[in-house]
């Protein structure tokens, strides 16, 4: 019975990042051997067990054969005699097949090593087909790895358009979609997960809704990259470097998909996207299983960046309306998060990423100075029901209109 760290563990180590969760594999056990020695065994397909004193997760050596559709459909075979190049033979990527023993020396039986050195992510045997799965978990790991200058194998990318092309891709249950998608959000460079997707033809089964704004044209004047798939992957990576938070990042990815269902005859005149990405984005939620609060998140943005962008020239009341529609009051972190997103949005465009983008700071002082309403006073003042809201509405009115007013009176003495 030999014991080894393997995986992302040891590849994240000889990258020289922090190893978060440390995997390791037994090899020549039996569930009884381990069960003996206090190890808890956790989930019926496969045994893996956790560690009596750290909770780290052993998993027996095992091989797999493909047996049905999906990245489920696998028979798992595991007992003493299987070898530990028969184990990472059937993992993904060359850089997670690496193994290390207890005086640390690495096995490497596919070239991980070789592959980390020339920042390659590239499969280990054919069996990589079998797993539709896969063809996300590269994707991922390339938004993970860009940074360090990672890209996917090119015979890597031919095997993931080969999966792309059939039905596998299909047969993906809608919950593990998300959990990878969400967990690419968190990734330093998302955009190059929905990239590769594009590159490998897997968008168009994955997000539809977003694929299909490649190829939709917009006005030069505002959008020199003019092609609104080229501008979200652009406005992801800004909404990355504003923040780390993936519920804005997805709802600057989804935020112009409205674009993609305006009439081939209106382009480059996209008007009305706003309200039609609503329901692109209620079809995809619902798809994949996106949680409400990214859902609604996402919406707010499609129906209501445009006026966000807007509003330096707008007066009073079209400001308040913007923070009611928004429900600013109410959801102050939610409407900081929309500002972000509006902020990748006006910056995701070629050319204009250093852009200033006042109106971050403008409605966040007309939030700030509306605000604060002693509904107590309106009462006082015998208003009730329907009134105490209509009050409220005009007190805050009153207030953006002085804020305003007090802005041009500084803005003509300087």
């Amino acid at each position: 019975m030999k014991t080894y760290l393997v995986g992302g563990a040891v590849r994240d180590k000889l990258l020289g990042i922090p190893v978060k969760d440390k995997d390791w594999l037994v090899v020549g056990a039996s569930v009884e051997e381990m069960l003996s020695q206090n190890f808890q065994q956790v989930g019926k397909d496969f045994p893996v067990f956790l560690h009596p004193d750290s909770k780290e997760e052993y998993a027996l050596a095992r091989t797999e054969r493909k047996s049905g559709k999906g990245y489920t459909g696998f028979s798992v075979h595991a007992d003493k005699s299987v070898t530990l190049e028969e184990d990472l033979l059937r993992r993904d990527l060359t850089i997670n097949a690496m193994a290390e023993d207890e005086d640390g020396k690495i096995i490497d039986p596919f070239h991980g090593l070789r592959d980390l050195e020339n920042k390659k992510l590239r499969h280990v045997s054919d069996a990589f087909t079998e797993d539709p799965l896969r063809v996300l978990r590269v994707a991922r790991f390339a938004a993970r790895f860009h940074h360090l200058g990672f890209t996917v194998a090119n015979e890597t990318m031919q095997l993931m358009r080969e999966i792309s092309s059939g039905e596998e891709l299909h047969h993906l249950v809608s919950e593990r979609i998300w959990t990878e998608t969400g967990s690419a959000l968190k990734e330093p460079s998302p955009h190059i997960y929905f990239q590769v997707l594009k590159d490998c033809h897997a968008l168009t089964c994955i997000l539809p809704e977003v694929d299909n704004l490649f190829g939709v044209p917009q006005p030069a004047k505002y959008h020199p990259e003019i092609d609104t798939g080229i501008h979200t992957l652009l406005v992801l990576e800004q909404a990355a470097i504003l923040s780390d938070d993936p519920m804005v990042r997805f709802a600057a990815l989804m935020h112009d998909v409205g674009k993609g269902a305006v009439p081939k005859e209106n382009w480059p005149n996209l008007q009305g996207h706003e309200a039609l990405g609503v329901e692109l984005i209620n079809n995809a939620s619902k798809r994949i299983c996106v949680p409400n609060d990214y859902k609604d998140l996402a919406r707010l943005c499609s129906l209501y960046h445009t006026r966000c962008h807007r509003a330096l020239q707008h007066e009073a009341e079209d400001l308040l309306e913007t923070l009611e529609l928004t429900d600013a009051y109410r959801k102050p972190e939610r409407f900081e998060k929309f500002l972000l997103a509006c902020e990748a949005d006006a910056r995701g465009r070629l050319g204009l990423e250093d852009e200033p983008y006042p109106q971050v700071e403008f409605l966040q002082t007309i939030l700030a100075v509306s605000k604060n309403i002693d509904a107590t006073q309106i009462l006082e003042q015998g208003f009730r029901d329907a009134e105490i809201g209509e009050q409220i509405h005009l007190k805050r009115l009153q207030l953006i209109q002085d804020n305003l007013q007090q802005a041009k009176t500084r803005t003509s003495q300087s």
